[in-house]
């Protein structure tokens, strides 16, 4: 499900010289006003088409959700998603109002299509798709987008070895790249990590740590060919802030990630007492049954680069009556300028 891909704007390097820059920047100041002057109508023209195609936002949401089993038809245990329990999925994804969503625990190419229509006629279009396959046949990752996306290179088939045996990742690291505005462009990579039910082919920690070390590997790839790429790495990391899956993604030093940490809209402002911790705002985004327990696990992640493009007064947690209806997981959202800073 893939429209035709528009060509790849401009680098880095040539957006701050502005859109006749582009045109004209290698010419001498004479010659540069005066090509300016005969192609401004035809720049001004192709700035207002772009802006009518919806290539001119100035900012930009991004968010994750796992939607919690989103199969049209029963998996083993994994039962179908009734229609009360997708409408509830609906509304949450509507109150985050994204434009590019990552989910986790989508169904097949037909549920895919199925939450795409329904959000497309409840007025929130996404005309690029990607939906990513790893070694679990029942569970898979998505990626939708109001923009477009011009390079896919999603690892489907990574493994990794542990007590002597080789496993492949669950889920796949979905990697792609999106074209929000004609001089700014972002890599998303949505993962799904391990999750905390126990294994009987091996340590569930362990195998969520060597997911998080190829998952690292991957980010160090990405950063080492461009360390000022805008990357944000999201999704259902299954473990704390705290852990040793989440430090090895996160990583330090320029390659480092920002955590934008999401919290709820409720008031809360006031800093901890304890300043070497984070304000105590409501940021949980899961309910583990077997534990009665609601912890984070649902990340936005942010290099360096992107960093700089992101707006923490526009990254939230939506707030949904009934939101266990939807799924044990709630969206985060994170805002961004939609020009590099």
């Amino acid at each position: 499900m893939q429209n035709q891909l528009p060509p790849v704007a401009p680098a880095k390097s040539l957006r701050p010289r502005g859109v006749l820059g582009v045109f004209f920047g290698g010419m001498g100041p004479v010659r540069a006003r005066r090509g300016a002057r005969r192609l401004s109508f035809l720049a001004a023209a192709l700035l207002l088409l772009l802006t009518a195609k919806g290539w001119a936002a100035e900012t930009f949401r991004l968010a994750t959700f796992n939607v919690e089993n989103y199969l049209d038809f029963q998996e083993g245990t994994r039962p179908v998603k009734t229609a009360e329990e997708r409408a509830k999925v609906r509304e949450s994804i509507l109150a985050a109002h994204p434009d590019v969503l990552a989910l986790q625990e989508m169904g097949s190419l037909t549920a895919m299509k199925e939450l795409h229509d329904a959000l497309g006629s409840a007025g929130l279009s996404f005309p690029y798709l990607e939906h990513a396959a790893g070694y679990d046949t029942n569970i898979f990752v998505a990626i939708f987008s109001r923009f477009p996306i011009v390079a896919r290179r999603s690892h489907t088939n990574d493994s990794f070895l542990l007590d002597g045996r080789r496993f492949r990742i669950s889920r796949a690291f979905a990697a792609v790249d999106i074209q929000v505005n004609p001089y700014y462009k972002f890599t998303l990579i949505d993962v799904h990590l391990k999750s905390r039910r126990a294994s009987v082919a091996a340590d569930e920690s362990d195998m969520r740590y060597e997911e998080a070390r190829l998952l690292r590997e991957m980010v160090d790839a990405e950063l080492g060919r461009n360390p000022n790429l805008n990357l944000a790495v999201v999704g259902d990391f299954n473990d704390l802030r705290s852990s040793r899956p989440l430090k090895a993604v996160i990583g330090k030093g320029r390659f480092g990630l920002i955590d934008t940490r999401p919290a709820e809209r409720n008031g809360d402002t006031a800093p901890n007492p304890e300043p070497h911790y984070a304000p105590r705002t409501i940021t949980w985004t899961h309910y583990f049954g077997r534990d009665d327990s609601y912890t984070r696990i649902d990340y936005i992640l942010l290099s360096h680069g992107m960093n700089r493009e992101w707006l923490p007064e526009e990254t939230f947690i939506p707030r949904v009556p009934n939101w266990g209806l939807a799924s044990d997981h709630r969206p985060v959202v994170a805002g961004f300028v939609a020009q590099d800073q």
